[in-house]
């Protein structure tokens, strides 16, 4: 079990740490997420049935942490400080224009309503929308619904800033 932790945390680990900063705004915050996130992976690893993939598995509990997160800790204002963009070897200014572009993302990402939240997180990580709809609950039909009005409402958000 701990041999196969550690391959979840190297495989998955990344986007889980993304993940956690979705739903956070400062760096400690994010962390102490993902270690709650990480407590609860291994907590849950013994009773994983293989109803799923393990991808599906860790993100339905890093989903279900994060929820529970927000319904204990209202969320504070966001830090553009927290979020980071990392693009290799750019030239300083496609660096910058970058960081700005990651930065006004993620705070229009926070904007939205948890529900839309979710399924953005999700998606931006890859997962299909079968995975998706199995990791919050909802039907697949509905995923698509969401991701629509997350990307309409991220479109009006991010015109507004401009």
């Amino acid at each position: 079990m701990e041999g196969q932790f550690h391959r979840l945390l190297a495989t998955s680990g990344p986007a889980l740490l993304r993940l956690a900063a979705s739903y956070t705004s400062t760096a400690s915050d994010r962390d102490d997420l993902f270690q709650d996130i990480c407590l609860a992976i291994w907590k849950a690893l013994p009773r994983f049935r293989g109803e799923s993939s393990e991808r599906t598995f860790i993100f339905r509990i890093a989903h279900n942490r994060a929820i529970s997160h927000l319904a204990k800790r209202p969320l504070p204002p966001f830090a553009a400080d927290d979020v980071e963009a990392r693009d290799p070897n750019p030239d300083p200014e496609t660096e910058l224009l970058a960081r700005e572009r990651g930065d006004s993302l993620a705070r229009a990402i926070r904007q939205l309503p948890v529900d839309y939240r979710q399924v953005t997180t999700l998606a931006l990580e890859g997962l299909a929308y079968a995975d998706i709809a199995q990791i919050v609950g909802i039907g697949e039909s509905n995923v698509g619904v969401r991701l629509n009005r997350a990307r309409a409402m991220l479109r009006r958000l991010m015109e507004t800033r401009t």
